[in-house]
């Protein structure tokens, strides 16, 4: 099992980050609207690289989303705690793609994977994912992915 199937498995994660639904995150149906999901997984994807201990991105540089793929699986609701789960699935050479679930309880309410571009913030263009930025990567990765100099296009 792989791909998006097997990000509604718990154990496929290797972080974690919690939010709660709010009543204005709701919509005409009375479960949280749509939208709300994508920034859950953003909540997730901050949660991770923008930690004020040991942030990811080098200076001089920044993650840039440049595609995602939300796939939604049940409803939430006003007050439900949600659970992200986020795992590096593959490393580039200047990019890399995460694996999300978004869980309610023991349900995956839904699956999302993202590619990221490690941008330069003077030139405003990819630029390589250097060696430590990799190794870091690499180890949130499950199961964990071998070291690949340079890595893949």
């Amino acid at each position: 099992m792989n791909g998006a199937a097997s990000l509604t498995l718990r154990r496929r994660f290797t972080h974690w980050c919690e939010e709660r639904a709010r009543y204005g995150d709701t919509d005409r149906q009375g479960h949280v609207n749509n939208a709300v999901f994508a920034t859950f997984c953003e909540s997730g994807r901050v949660g991770l690289f923008h930690s004020e201990d040991a942030p990811f991105a080098p200076p001089g540089s920044e993650f840039v989303i440049v595609r995602l793929t939300l796939d939604f699986r049940a409803e939430i609701h006003w007050r439900d705690r949600i659970e992200i789960g986020t795992v590096v699935e593959t490393l580039g050479r200047a990019s890399f793609t995460l694996g999300q679930g978004l869980f309610r309880g023991e349900t995956c309410v839904a699956t999302a994977e993202s590619v990221l571009v490690l941008m330069d913030l003077a030139s405003r263009r990819a630029t390589p994912l250097p060696p430590v930025l990799r190794a870091r990567l690499a180890a949130l990765a499950n199961p964990p992915l071998p070291d690949m100099p340079g890595g893949a296009a």
